[in-house]
Formats: C-alpha cells, sequence, structure tokens
C-alpha cells in the first residue's frame, strides 16, 4: 500500500443559494480536482444562531450542505482560493490528511 499527502477541503453552504452547480463546476472542470462528495445535512446551524432543519410540518430548501473534496496540497488551496474568489464563500475549513493508495501488484 502506497500513501501520499493530500489537503481535504469541506464547503459549507445551504441548498436553494446555487451554490452546488457552481462549486462542482469549478472543482471538475476548471480545478480538476481527484475526489469530490456531497452530503445533505438534516440539520444545521450557522453563525446566525438559526437553526436548519428538516421536517414533515416544514420542508425547507434551507438545509445544510457540504461538498467535501481532496486532492494535492497546491490544487486545493487553488481551488479554495478560486471558489472563494468566483462564489465569494464564507465558510470553507481544510486540514492535511494522507490518502492510502491500494496498487494491484
Amino acid at each position: 500500500m502506497n500513501t501520499r499527502d493530500i489537503t481535504i477541503a469541506r464547503v459549507y453552504a445551504l441548498e436553494g443559494h446555487d451554490y452546488l452547480d457552481r462549486v462542482l463546476d469549478i472543482l471538475r472542470n476548471e480545478e480538476k480536482i481527484t475526489g469530490i462528495t456531497v452530503m445533505r445535512g438534516i440539520a444545521g446551524m450557522g453563525a446566525s444562531g438559526e437553526i436548519h432543519t428538516s421536517s414533515l410540518l416544514d420542508l425547507s430548501l434551507e438545509l445544510p450542505l457540504i461538498i467535501e473534496f481532496y486532492d494535492e496540497p497546491l490544487k486545493v488551496e487553488k481551488a479554495i482560493h478560486e471558489l472563494q474568489l468566483k462564489l465569494d464563500l464564507k465558510h470553507i475549513v481544510s486540514w492535511p490528511a494522507t490518502a492510502h493508495i491500494h496498487t494491484i501488484s
């Protein structure tokens, strides 16, 4: 098994704010990022203190979205810069990690 250093980043957004398609387009087509996953939260709270949640009584398009991606550290830093520049995203976190790559012999 081989390992390599990567950076993982998460973009926090809300559904219905038209970010998802634009973020995916930048990461996939412009920055050629290796791995991207989108997760929909069932509840979340931001700096405003307002809770966004899903319930049968209140089906909202304001559910939290997490767009997570990883690649080589320099590619991730460039992608974060482009996302902030083009979309003015304010909630992005990143951290170093190690990818464990299984090679077939």
